[in-house]
């Protein structure tokens, strides 16, 4: 029996202008940035979805348009089969209690001015909780999180990262929703940490039946937590299907490319320069999106976008050449600036 679909994501577009001063807009040259280029991604019930892609690849513009902190330009975004896109008010509210996210910064996620008490507290409160009731309910999280109630009147430049991402996580977890968008929740922290997080996530997920989007560049996180990986490249999705057979038999040149960069470093594994960076006149405006850094490109590759080829086993590749054996990508080739 195939599992509920929980979030549905069809064809989102969302685009940023880098140059948008007078002077640009009266002489045409207005630089557009596409961060997300009709992105699909349907999310089921119990599901792990890892996505990976470099800086820039448009993961987080993908997750804020997922909870809705964004509006995309095209597309739509549907939550139990119901549209959600331009929800506002009360049934914005409604869906946002069904899916919370994790921020990668909790810096700012976290307000320095309120304890860790008051935040867990207020997070209920929102929710609907009686006043009377959230004492109760802040220990249950704290307990959830492997942490004790003496954080309660601590601030949240009083305590560690890996510590203050856990609030972060039991704060997310107050609203009991169904979904969980962990946007880069580790990369702020060290290897021990992260491993840390990652484990609790996953015992979090199991022990409350959580659905967890997971986002990352670290592609051996990615395939520990993971039971699907979705691949982005500039705001494109370019290949996903399970764990075992994205990050060992990967179809896309730049799949390929990401793995083989994972010996070169351990804090820039699988990034490049960020798009932004690049410029919006580094992503062609048309044909395959990563055919300008592709040792493989042909002329159709530059001419004409691939459509997403289904491989056996329920692998998707945007490539025309997806199944046929070809070279292994140079990383240097491909990666480098």
């Amino acid at each position: 029996m195939t599992a509920e679909i929980l979030l549905d994501l069809v064809e989102l577009d969302k685009r940023y202008v880098l140059d948008g001063g007078l002077l640009a807009r009266l002489t045409g040259r207005q630089r557009v940035l596409q961060a997300l280029d009709k992105v699909s991604l349907t999310i089921r019930r119990r599901e792990v979805i890892g996505l990976v892609g470099e800086s820039g690849s448009g993961k987080s513009t993908l997750a804020q348009a997922a909870v809705r902190l964004l509006d995309v330009d095209g597309g739509s975004v549907a939550w139990k089969g119901n549209s959600v896109t331009r929800a506002r008010g009360k049934a914005l509210r409604g869906f946002r209690r069904g899916v919370q996210m994790v921020f990668q910064d909790t810096g700012s996620s976290l307000n320095p001015r309120k304890t860790i008490g008051r935040h867990l507290s207020q997070s209920l409160a929102l929710g609907g909780l009686p006043r009377a009731a959230r004492p109760a309910r802040i220990r249950e999280l704290l307990d959830l999180i492997g942490m004790n109630e003496t954080v309660l009147t601590r601030y949240p430049h009083q305590l560690s990262g890996g510590q203050r991402q856990r609030i972060a996580i039991a704060r997310s977890l107050a609203a009991e929703p169904e979904l969980l968008v962990a946007d880069e929740p580790v990369a702020s922290l060290d290897v021990s940490l992260q491993a840390q997080i990652v484990n609790l996530l996953d015992e979090l997920r199991e022990r409350l039946g959580l659905t967890l989007l997971f986002i990352s560049h670290d592609l051996a996180l990615v395939g520990h937590i993971s039971t699907r990986v979705v691949v982005m490249y500039a705001g494109s999705v370019v290949e996903e299907g399970d764990p075992a057979t994205v990050l060992t038999r990967p179809a896309h040149p730049y799949t390929r490319a990401l793995i083989a960069a994972i010996p070169q470093g351990v804090e820039g594994r699988g990034r490049s320069r960020d798009a932004a960076d690049r410029g919006a006149e580094g992503i062609p405006s048309q044909g395959c999106r990563f055919a300008p850094r592709c040792p493989q490109a042909r002329d159709m590759c530059r001419s004409l976008a691939p459509a997403t080829l289904l491989l056996p086993g329920g692998h998707g590749v945007a490539c025309h050449f997806a199944g046929q054996s070809a070279t292994q990508p140079s990383t240097t080739e491909v990666l480098a600036s």
